[in-house]
């Protein structure tokens, strides 16, 4: 049975029987987009995944607890960008809980049925007056052509939206997964990203889809890190409503699963070139890892290296520091038959450097899209990273952030 999927533009209310609106609460400090609402005409089937960080935001025990109560079946999102809604005590969870009643009372669905999600400053009341005028005028907003928007709305530090889309096929028939982002900064989820919505117009049960996400999330939005801290508010909210009606199975899981993972990329990857103050993206490949997870951990590590990442902005071909980050990562090692590259320059293998290599190296490293590799030498895992580099206009947005 032949079955494919290919990227086509759009993003969250691409797939049919979603729609979705961006408008302006008054909610920033500054004029902007920063309300969201996402709508599934009819029931979806929901799977998330949320932060581990334990400083838990009022959105994120929201949003669990409604997907307990109700299964799984969700109607709406709301979203808000401007204020994250975290440390903010009885008063934060009394408002997003009006957030989901008031979303409720206009889709017309249980409470149970809506989730919430906040981004912007931690420790900041949200006003709930503003969500009360603007959500009304974002329900009537809504459009099938309105997901442009909604990206924006989510919107903090980002420099663009990020959105992303694909059709699959199945068994001669079609269905579309979409989706949108937001995060620039406080970036290394370590289980999903800061803000992901994927719809998708399949049907797909419970057990399936919460494999598929957590599945997808593994190689795309956690293998991601601008600057090494995890937000309080992260979650990735996909829904599934059927509305194709393609049937995803354990005999087609495969085609799916496929698809979802290269529209959660693209959104990943959107994330990392928007860093905050980022101007190169750059792909961690570590490869001759012991296993898996040590492949991985030690790839974060390259990743997450001040000294790295510094080296990357300046375009400095200094492969000692790939390698000593990689020495210090805690896991199966060996120098002696080690290698280190960049691009596809080989700067250091088996124990000897090869700076020969370096005028070229540098020449490379004026580009903007980087990849770099370093072989531990203990074996055959593997595992790939994305980040970016480091600048000083990272330091300038989060020194006056609040302020």
């Amino acid at each position: 049975m032949a079955a494919t999927f290919r990227a086509i533009p759009g993003g969250v209310a691409t797939p049919r029987g979603f729609r979705a609106a961006g408008i302006s609460a008054g909610i920033k400090a500054r004029a902007g987009l920063d309300l969201a609402l996402l709508v599934s005409d009819t029931p979806a089937q929901a799977a998330a995944v949320f932060t581990t960080n334990l400083a838990v935001a009022a959105p994120v025990v929201v949003s669990k607890e409604h997907l307990a109560r109700s299964g799984g079946t969700v109607r709406a999102i709301i979203v808000n960008s401007g204020c994250a809604n975290a440390c903010t005590g009885d008063d934060g969870m009394r408002v997003a809980r009006e957030m989901a009643a008031d979303t409720a009372s206009l889709v017309n669905c249980p409470v149970e049925q809506v989730l919430v999600a906040s981004t912007g400053v931690i420790g900041v009341s949200l006003p709930m007056d503003k969500i009360h005028r603007g959500l009304p005028v974002a329900f009537h907003s809504l459009g099938a052509d309105q997901g442009p928007m909604a990206a924006r709305a989510i919107m903090t530090t980002d420099p663009f939206p990020k959105e992303a889309a694909a059709r699959i096929t199945l068994g001669g028939q079609e269905a579309t997964i979409g989706g949108m982002a937001k995060g620039s900064g406080m970036i290394e989820p370590m289980m999903a990203t800061m803000l992901g919505f994927v719809t998708t117009d399949a049907a797909v049960p419970k057990a399936l889809l919460d494999r598929a996400l957590r599945e997808a999330v593994n190689d795309t939005f956690n293998a991601i890190t601008v600057d090494g801290d995890s937000s309080t508010n992260d979650c990735v909210m996909l829904l599934a409503n059927g509305a194709s009606g393609v049937v995803v199975d354990e005999a087609n899981y495969g085609t799916f699963f496929e698809g979802l993972k290269a529209v959660c990329l693209e959104l990943a990857l959107g994330i990392v070139r928007g860093g905050e103050g980022a101007t190169k993206l750059v792909t961690v490949n570590v490869t001759g890892a012991a296993t898996s997870a040590e492949a991985r951990k030690a790839a974060k590590v390259i990743a997450n290296s001040l000294l790295v990442k510094t080296a990357l902005h300046g375009g400095d071909p200094n492969w000692g520091r790939l390698i000593c980050a990689a020495g210090r990562a805690g896991v199966t090692f060996d120098a002696s038959r080690a290698a280190v590259t960049i691009g596809s320059l080989v700067l250091f293998k088996d124990g000897q450097p090869h700076d020969e290599l370096a005028p070229e190296a540098a020449e490379y490293l004026k580009g903007a899209d980087l990849t770099v590799g370093v072989d531990l030498g203990s074996g055959s895992a593997s595992s790939t990273v994305w980040t970016c580099d480091l600048s000083a206009e990272y330091v300038r947005i989060n020194a006056d952030y609040r302020t």
